[in-house]
């Protein structure tokens, strides 16, 4: 083993043409790059990995769940095995660096403990993670969150807008959808610690001038579901006065929605994505309306009374107009603080290499949160250019990355060798 984890040198052409090479495989027929879970552009995309892995001396497979797992078998098979990776499944039109950097990154880490004739106490495991990005079904990190035990028969059961189900999708894609909910792997094969190198998705490092960000926590997101309804009229014909105007209702809580978020403590947002409104026609008043929504926090206390003061708002001003409403909350995962022993792990790594860095939250969600009910998590963050992400304008650059991987392989090497406790940050 080498003496020093500076040793542990990623090389930066190798890790820009595998980057490069990923970016190649997109529906052409979308902006920017596409690779939805499901689609036939997502399959192409896991078959180069799948060859990247085996390329790299990783013995592949893929789990019940979907993922695909790379294994570097460690000197002690019986340990606790290292995991890291996460996921190449991109948003509509979004960039080509969310998730890559993390599942390329692991690869070379991977040479480079190979090259340098690294031999690990423990297992070390690469995965590419299913299905991470939100989808139809309204479900995010597809793969992480059966491993975890946390991907029901009901969730399977699911339909997206075209009325198809999830279950199906899974088996239109190769994978037998009665065995997702119990695909989990670590009671045979227990873990010691996840560690998860992402672009950061947001402005603060990049302001900061650090080049490393260490995860604090991971922020919960409770989506929201609204169904307003009021009435059909004509849209020429009826007074102002005497209209139950939905799409009016359905303004006034995007509106609500917004200065929650700006309102917020500490770390919290909130977005409305998304009206439907009907008939749709120019000349009729729009008689029902479904808003979808989502605010977000590392702050537990905070998003449980956001959730319970916008309810209240959205049915107060809704009735003015004479609409009724329905508000449907749904959890897609609460606050996930990281490990206090990895986060200590990564911040003695960037230390150790003269790397500075910054305590950052994540206002993103990532497979680390199903992770980190199996062993103690972490992440690590490079700068994103502009704080953009999940657009074609989303841009990390290559030396930032390189030093991701750097940290990320020495924190590795240490996790390797200490005992790791499930403490989280405080």
């Amino acid at each position: 083993m080498p003496s020093k984890p500076e040793s542990l040198t990623p090389q930066p052409s190798r890790l820009e043409h595998d980057l490069a090479e990923l970016a190649r495989i997109r529906n052409p027929e979308s902006g920017g790059w596409t690779r939805t879970v499901f689609s036939e552009p997502y399959r192409a995309s896991r078959e180069w990995i799948r060859s990247r892995m085996a390329d790299a001396g990783l013995e592949v497979h893929t789990d019940g769940a979907g993922n695909i797992v790379g294994v570097r078998p460690g000197r002690r098979p019986g340990a606790p095995s290292l995991i890291t990776g996460s996921h190449t499944d991109t948003v509509e039109s979004g960039g080509r660096f969310d998730g890559a950097v993390g599942v390329l990154g692991a690869l070379e880490l991977v040479r480079q403990l190979t090259e340098h004739d690294v031999e690990l106490e423990r297992d070390l495991l690469v995965v590419d993670f299913l299905g991470e990005e939100s989808n139809d079904f309204g479900l995010s990190c597809l793969g992480s969150r059966a491993l975890a035990g946390e991907l029901t028969a009901a969730d399977l059961d699911r339909h997206d807008h075209e009325g198809r189900r999830l279950g199906d999708r899974y088996a239109a894609f190769g994978l037998d959808p009665a065995g997702v909910p119990g695909a989990g792997w670590t009671s045979s094969r227990p873990l010691h610690g996840y560690v998860e190198l992402h672009v950061e998705q947001g402005p603060l490092l990049e302001e900061r001038g650090a080049p490393i960000g260490v995860v604090t926590a991971i922020a919960g997101i409770e989506r929201l579901l609204a169904r307003f309804d009021g009435r059909p009229d004509h849209a020429g014909t009826m007074p102002m006065g005497d209209r139950r105007d939905a799409l009016v209702a359905a303004a006034e809580a995007v509106l609500a929605v917004r200065r929650e978020g700006c309102g917020a403590p500490v770390h919290g947002v909130a977005t409305t994505s998304r009206l439907v409104s009907e008939p749709g026609s120019p000349n009729v008043v729009p008689g029902a309306v479904r808003m979808h929504a989502e605010i977000r926090s590392v702050d537990t206390t905070w998003l449980s009374a956001a959730t319970r003061r916008l309810a209240e708002e959205i049915r107060a001003t809704a009735a003015g107009y004479g609409v009724d409403v329905d508000v449907e909350w749904s959890t897609d995962n609460a606050p996930v603080p990281a490990s206090a022993d990895v986060h200590e792990v990564v911040s003695a790594a960037a230390d150790g290499l003269g790397i500075a860095w910054e305590p950052v939250p994540s206002g993103a969600t990532h497979d680390a949160v199903h992770m980190a009910r199996l062993c103690p998590m972490g992440m690590i963050f490079v700068p994103s250019r502009g704080g953009r992400s999940h657009c074609p304008d989303e841009w990390s650059e290559l030396e930032h990355i390189v030093t991701g991987v750097q940290v990320l392989g020495a924190t590795v090497l240490d996790m390797d060798r200490r005992e790791m406790t499930a403490g989280t940050t405080s």
